[in-house]
């Protein structure tokens, strides 16, 4: 998403949310906004922005805040106090990217700290890219196609998936997706973030 993009309804609501989630997060561990900024390697500006409901942050930022408030990126999306069974029904998940040519990153379901796992469907238009930022160490991705075709960048390697096709990679690498072809692209994303919010996972951040 495009921080000067308009919202619409829905997705306002969403960035609402997350807003209230992060200020919850923030607030509970005595941090002023500049902490924040400071521990997750954004501006005081975005903090603010984030918090109001103000602009679509990017998944890479909404990452850094959840790194940052050792909480894991599905906390910001989903209920203060998660049930013991989290059902998410069609068209609940949470729409955290859109491409320029109709492509979207749904987040569609997730699990608690330390070990976090992130399941999320993507569709990517004809022409969609989506570049992301390298995420924790030891963090691991699995993408299976369910239509079309998808181009996987890890690193320096360039990988073509075509239907039921699937690739597990390091997610502490620079990574994307693409959809070079000429229809429509669906696939599934698992992203496994070991140790959310462990000091040892800190450490290895500064390393």
């Amino acid at each position: 998403m495009q921080y000067a993009a308009l919202m619409d309804e829905s997705t306002a609501a969403l960035a609402s949310a997350i807003g209230v989630r992060v200020r919850q997060e923030r607030q509970s561990r005595d941090w002023t906004l500049d902490q924040l900024a400071e521990a997750a390697g954004v501006s005081r500006r975005m903090v603010v922005n984030v918090e109001q409901g103000g602009v679509n942050p990017s998944v890479g930022t909404l990452l850094r805040l959840s790194d940052a408030l050792g909480v894991g990126l599905p906390a910001l999306v989903e209920p203060a106090q998660p049930a013991l069974v989290t059902v998410k029904r069609r068209g609940e998940g949470a729409a955290l990217w859109s491409g320029q040519f109709g492509g979207r990153g749904v987040l569609v379901a997730g699990t608690e700290p330390p070990d976090v796992i992130e399941l999320w469907d993507w569709t990517l238009g004809p022409g969609d890219r989506h570049t992301s930022e390298t995420h924790a160490p030891r963090t691991r991705e699995l993408v299976q196609v369910q239509q079309g075709t998808v181009t996987i960048d890890v690193a320096e390697q360039s990988i073509t998936l075509r239907v039921g096709d699937a690739v597990s990679f390091p997610g502490d690498v620079v990574h994307g997706y693409a959809n070079l072809g000429r229809r429509p692209a669906r696939f599934s994303l698992a992203v496994f973030e070991p140790g959310v919010g462990s000091p040892s996972r800190s450490q290895a951040d500064d390393d």
